[in-house]
């Protein structure tokens, strides 16, 4: 009988050791995934933040302002409208070649 004791005692003991450990385990399991929801969180708010940064610098009246302040540009008028004609030789051979 003292083996079977001793062998009994010894498994108690094995599954005393692995349950500590699985309990470890879930734990720091249990605390990493609380870590990364925090992190999803905060990722989720500042694709909101960059959503909403990205929709008012893409407002027309901004383009519009940046175009004119730091490109130079200005709205097309008649007046300021320039044409450019081919020459009488390519333009025969352009029309040519489109029928």
């Amino acid at each position: 009988m003292s083996r079977v004791n001793v062998l009994l005692l010894m498994v108690l003991m094995a599954s005393a050791l692995y349950l500590v450990r699985v309990s470890y385990e879930s734990r720091r399991l249990y605390a990493e995934v609380d870590r990364a929801q925090d992190r999803q969180r905060q990722l989720e708010t500042e694709f909101g933040r960059l959503q909403t940064e990205r929709q008012a610098q893409a407002t027309p009246s901004r383009v519009e302002g940046t175009a004119r302040e730091k490109l130079g540009m200005r709205t097309a008028t008649p007046a300021i409208t320039q044409y450019v004609a081919l020459p009488a030789a390519k333009s025969a051979s352009a029309a040519a070649v489109t029928r």
